[in-house]
């Protein structure tokens, strides 16, 4: 149930990715700036709650946290098409739209990978995650793709409508996950939220493991980022391309997520789990140069082609690097290290959008396109130049003891 509602609030999300901006740029002239501006407030939640966030979520059940976050999504999409038909859409409405949207998916996104071990075991973390980012890539790939066609055919309002749907049968669907209690916090282990948040900062911070698959998961981010919150710009108002090709890049994207999400199996087999992940990104993340070529006739498929060699080197790290990090965090940490994944990868976004937009207003489009394909391309060395390159296996987790002991230490 976990997975095919997880399924339906990407698709949502992946419809919005699309048509929000699209919406902004057609209906009310958005600019470079302006764009970048609301791709940077979709994703500016994880950095202001972000890390507390995971607190949350270590005290409160799983099922309520994810069934009322997408239910806030999807009143929140809707009040977009709504606004529109009225004649009162505005960019400061979606503005806020936007920030709050980040907001609940926040809460959902480190919910859904805290509960997963819970709910399947550690042992089969790998195949579950798996599923997980192959049916993420699947929505990636129908939402983007849709909501570009969606766009064209229906108008960005309809879809926009379209992705709230989604959301609202998503938070049906998460009323059928098994109640499971919250775990049980004795008042003399309570701490101050500063404390507990900060417990999982020096986790993830002090492992060298952790820290490496953070830093490269960020620089990527960041690129990608640099790179997608101005492509509306450029392929409406430079190229003069269709809101299809736009939704069709973007589902490359998802294509190669889902490729490499086959493929992480198959590769830590053979080669182990962590050499995959070394290797994987100095075969694949140079290909993110070739994005940056972008133009005309061929010039559109060479840059797909390099989005989709970069987004399978995504799909094998989303498997086999989230796998690695819950193997090494217990349960009573699961949440905060999620969070501080999170914060640091969403984060990166939406400085990457920022960023993005500056350069795209005072430099030209093109330069941010450059700008972001250069960090993706060098955004594998962290985990490439960290012993994470030598793991053949999955660690055993750490008891809970231990790795208290460990979170609480001066390494960080």
């Amino acid at each position: 149930m976990l997975f095919a509602a997880s399924a339906l609030s990407h698709l949502g999300s992946n419809v919005g990715y699309v048509a929000i901006p699209l919406l902004a740029v057609t209906a009310l002239g958005a600019g470079p700036g302006q764009a970048g501006a609301l791709a940077a407030l979709s994703t500016a939640a994880f950095l202001l709650i972000g890390l507390p966030t995971g607190v949350w979520v270590d005290r409160l059940p799983a099922r309520r946290v994810l069934v009322a976050a997408d239910a806030a999504r999807a009143v929140l999409f809707a009040s977009l098409p709504v606004a529109w038909w009225l004649g009162v859409l505005s960019l400061p409405q979606m503005y806020a739209v936007v920030l709050l949207n980040g907001c609940a998916t926040v809460f959902f996104d480190v919910g859904s990978q805290s509960v997963l071990p819970q709910l399947v075991g550690r042992d089969r973390l790998v195949p579950a995650n798996a599923a997980v980012v192959s049916l993420m890539a699947g929505a990636n790939i129908a939402g983007r793709g849709a909501g570009g066609f969606l766009v064209q055919l229906f108008t960005a309002p309809l879809a926009i409508l379209g992705g709230a749907l989604a959301y609202l049968a998503s938070a049906v669907g998460l009323t059928g996950i098994e109640r499971r209690r919250a775990p049980a916090v004795a008042s003399a282990d309570r701490r101050r939220l500063r404390a507990e948040t900060a417990e999982g900062l020096r986790h993830v911070l002090g492992n060298r493991e952790l820290r490496a698959l953070a830093l490269t998961a960020t620089l990527t981010n960041l690129g990608a980022q640099m790179i997608n919150s101005v492509l509306p710009v450029l392929f409406i108002r430079e190229l003069r391309l269709s809101p299809g090709a736009l939704g069709t890049y973007w589902a490359a994207g998802g294509l190669g997520i889902l490729l490499g999400a086959g493929l992480a199996h198959r590769l830590a087999a053979r080669l182990g789990h962590g050499r995959t992940l070394g290797w994987a990104g100095l075969w694949f993340a140079p290909a993110a140069l070739a994005v940056a070529l972008v133009g005309d006739g061929p010039w559109v498929w060479v840059a797909g082609a390099g989005w989709l060699a970069t987004m399978t080197k995504t799909g094998i790290d989303n498997v086999l690097g989230v796998a690695l990090r819950q193997h090494l965090t217990p349960d009573r940490l699961l949440g905060r290290m999620n969070a501080t994944f999170r914060f640091m990868l969403t984060g990166a976004l939406a400085i990457g959008s920022a960023l993005g937009g500056v350069v795209g207003q005072a430099a030209g489009v093109r330069t941010a396109v450059w700008a972001g394909a250069l960090c993706m391309a060098c955004a594998f060395l962290p985990v490439f130049c960290s012993p994470v390159r030598t793991l053949r296996e999955l660690p055993a987790a750490a008891p809970p003891s231990r790795r208290a002991s460990a979170a609480s230490s001066t390494e960080a």
